[in-house]
């Protein structure tokens, strides 16, 4: 199913980017199932990708391929092989909502980009400790794993399900 955006064609359904070494810390205790979870409160997940450097462990690797997430290994800069491709995801409509889940302010321009293309935006951060308010601030929806949401009425659930 896809949308009319003025001539392109914008497929339902939300893409969601892992920023890995900055969001899956022993200081966060955050796993892929939250991550994951958040993302799908807000539809079908049309991408679901990990963004890992080359220090990644076969043990996180293989956990995340068997929860269904791509895993994209990289021997350069993990942001931006991430920001790249989530922009061209922006860009060519590939998703109505685009994810972000880091707590990197780098990723602000990509979450503007996405906007301005009229496309939805959703910053997951780890926890309030962990959270870029300046990505909260870009994102159309935000969600801090430790249950604090921002949008609209009906994004004030939490990820267990339950009501804020």
């Amino acid at each position: 199913m896809s949308a009319d955006r003025g001539g392109d064609s914008l497929q339902e359904g939300v893409a969601l980017f892992v920023d890995g070494p900055n969001i899956l810390r022993e200081e966060f205790d955050v796993d892929l199932d939250d991550i994951r979870e958040a993302a799908e409160v807000k539809g079908h997940l049309v991408a679901t990708r990990l963004y890992v450097d080359e220090h990644a462990t076969p043990g996180l690797i293989q956990a995340a391929e068997a929860r269904g997430f791509e895993v994209i290994v990289t021997s350069g800069d993990v942001d931006v092989k991430l920001a790249v491709d989530a922009t061209e995801f922006a860009i060519d409509g590939a998703a109505s909502l685009l994810a972000i889940a880091s707590r990197d302010t780098d990723f602000k321009p990509v979450l503007e980009i996405a906007n301005a293309r009229g496309l939805r935006t959703f910053a997951i951060a780890p926890g309030t400790y962990g959270r870029s308010d300046a990505l909260r601030n870009a994102a159309t929806d935000s969600i801090t794993l430790d249950g604090d949401v921002t949008g609209g009425p009906s994004d004030r659930t939490a990820v267990d399900g339950s009501a804020e």
